[in-house]
């Protein structure tokens, strides 16, 4: 059947290429929209996953990490005294102007944190440049690397002025980004120097839980005893503030339709370039059934040649999805496909060709063995 399925494919092979190129257009769109929506939902939630604690205590009415309350430093001792919390640690997030030599200015956002555990944005693992030590420093905060084109092209020892105050960029990182805003961690300290946040003030408390204590039960402890503020696991005020940015900025809509709209065109320019295929075939369909294919027969030889067309498509399409990937990338638009995506795609481009191939399949089943010796 292999052999055959070839035969039918090399018959024309315009047409063989431009089912292909359907797949390909299809995949590609799909994939190129997936790899934004990673990277969207990732900034949205960058200042959770870009912290190291078991939980989040924010106020109670908080459920998007870009938009904290304030509590009261008192909080702490509170928190800390609840069963099962090790350790605590304050956040303030205050937001800024910076300004450059160049004339150049940008909001900023700036997280502090207290030194030198620095438990959120500072990973050792995303430092490209400087060191932790130079934080200390009068001025001090970090910036990431893909945000030098909004800052003037600022790098590394950059000195320039946040609220009318100067400062100089002691730490590079890479890929710590946010949405709509330019991350720039430092001390919690010079957060509430740059950002005129009153010492009795913090944005939020990272909490690490004992060894061996579970972060749910610790999480709903804080929540029954103390009042006005509201404890998160990590993950769970990750997904709370993707969910509520997705639902109130209308990008998970905006992405969603152009897929589906890239999956329906790609099903029927496919499938209706099978169907023309088929057509064109129609007496070599006929003439098998006439030396006794089965209806089963002929539809497993289409689907075979859809198989066969959804692999070469599929090769050719995550080609170039990888190699967006990559030029994106460059430019700061960082992300990548898990394995079980990459298996979604796969089984997506089946998906489309397989589908596609019921246009010619339901015509060439009703045909008539006989017809074709008409005329």
């Amino acid at each position: 059947m292999l052999r055959y399925a070839w035969q039918f494919m090399k018959y024309d092979k315009a047409k063989s290429v431009g089912i292909i190129i359907g797949i390909v257009i299809s995949i590609f769109l799909i994939g190129q929209q997936t790899g934004i929506f990673i990277f969207l939902t990732n900034a949205m939630k960058a200042l959770v996953t870009n912290s190291r604690a078991d939980l989040w205590v924010v106020d109670s009415k908080t459920i998007n990490a870009n938009a904290l309350g304030k509590l009261d430093i008192r909080k702490l001792r509170e928190i800390e005294s609840v069963e099962g919390v090790a350790h605590v640690y304050p956040v303030v997030v205050a937001g800024g102007s910076a300004r450059f030599d160049d004339g150049t200015t940008a909001g900023v956002q700036l997280i502090g944190s207290d030194a030198p555990s620095f438990r959120i944005g500072l990973d050792p693992k995303k430092i490209i440049g400087g060191n932790l030590e130079r934080m200390l420093e009068d001025g001090a905060v970090s910036a990431d690397y893909f945000d030098r084109a909004s800052l003037g092209q600022a790098g590394l020892g950059t000195n320039f002025e946040i609220n009318g105050k100067n400062a100089f960029i002691a730490v590079q990182t890479s890929g710590v980004r946010g949405f709509g805003g330019i991350f720039m961690f430092t001390t919690i300290e010079k957060a509430r120097y740059f950002g005129n946040i009153p010492n009795t003030d913090i944005s939020a408390v990272l909490v690490d839980v004992l060894p061996g204590a579970d972060p749910s039960a610790v999480r709903d402890r804080i929540n029954r005893t103390i009042f006005g503020v509201r404890a998160w696991t990590s993950k769970d005020f990750a997904g709370s503030t993707v969910g509520f940015l997705l639902t109130n900025s209308g990008i998970g809509f905006s992405i969603g339709s152009l897929i589906v709209f890239a999956l329906i065109a790609g099903f029927f320019i496919i499938g209706l370039t099978m169907y023309s295929a088929a057509l064109d075939r129609i007496r070599d369909y006929g003439t098998l059934k006439g030396i006794g294919a089965t209806n089963g027969y002929i539809i497993r030889l289409i689907l075979l040649q859809a198989f066969l067309f959804s692999l070469a498509g599929f090769a050719v399409g995550y080609l170039f999805i990888d190699l967006f990937r990559q030029g994106v990338g460059k430019a700061g638009t960082v992300f990548t496909y898990s394995p079980l995506m990459i298996a979604g795609f796969f089984f997506v481009t089946l998906f489309i060709s397989l589908g596609g191939a019921a246009f010619a399949i339901r015509r060439i089943v009703s045909l008539e063995p006989a017809s074709v010796f008409r005329g």
